[in-house]
């Protein structure tokens, strides 16, 4: 039996702290998984800048609210539902992406947790475990899936080269620079076209 496992943001949805940068109008908080390759390096700047700046959860939620999957990603997403088992391996927040996951239509979702005080301030940040998308791809495996997986930055790495099937969905240059072996994909029907050949191979 196989399973697909997909990246969330650049892939269905649009990337959530860039688009708390632009309506904060702090250029620092562009800066996502495709720039920086240590998580944790990532993370720490921003709390940092979160706290610097005196965002709150409520603030970043606001903006949340303001956005929509990416144009035809939910017909996508459901023709991928309808064809295998999947899931989606994030690391974003529950926090963010709760209200996000009903205009999706509910897709199951592994993604992270924050710590928020009593003010909204987010204080910290806790994965689910170290590694966790190329873990879930190898528990999985465990249990005697074959696992095609996909998503288009440095973090979905160890989730692509772990599958059975692994490979880009609109990266950007820098990654596909640095991973030249990994097919790439890039845009919709080109993924529709991978899957269903993938899918079907025996």
């Amino acid at each position: 039996m196989k399973m697909i496992m997909a990246d969330l943001e650049g892939v269905f949805l649009p990337e959530i702290w860039i688009n708390v940068a632009r309506k904060t109008g702090i250029e620092a908080l562009n800066l996502t998984t495709r720039d920086i390759r240590d998580y944790d390096v990532l993370m720490s700047r921003r709390l940092a800048i979160l706290k610097e700046n005196h965002l709150t959860i409520q603030d970043i939620q606001a903006v949340i609210a303001t956005l929509d999957p990416l144009p035809g990603a939910q017909k996508i997403l459901n023709w991928i539902r309808s064809c295998s088992q999947f899931i989606i391996l994030s690391d974003t927040f529950e926090e963010f992406a709760r209200p996000l996951m009903a205009k999706l239509g509910f897709p199951t979702l592994l993604c992270h947790s924050l710590s928020i005080d009593d003010q909204g301030n987010v204080t910290d940040y806790h994965l689910r475990v170290d590694n966790p998308k190329q873990k879930a791809v190898q528990a999985f495996q465990g249990l005697n899936y074959q696992v095609i997986a996909f998503g288009d930055s440095y973090n979905d790495i160890g989730m692509i080269q772990a599958a059975d099937q692994g490979f880009f969905f609109q990266p950007p240059d820098t990654v596909v620079a640095d991973f030249p072996d990994i097919p790439v994909t890039r845009n919709y029907d080109e993924l529709k076209s991978r899957l269903t050949r993938l899918l079907n191979d025996s």
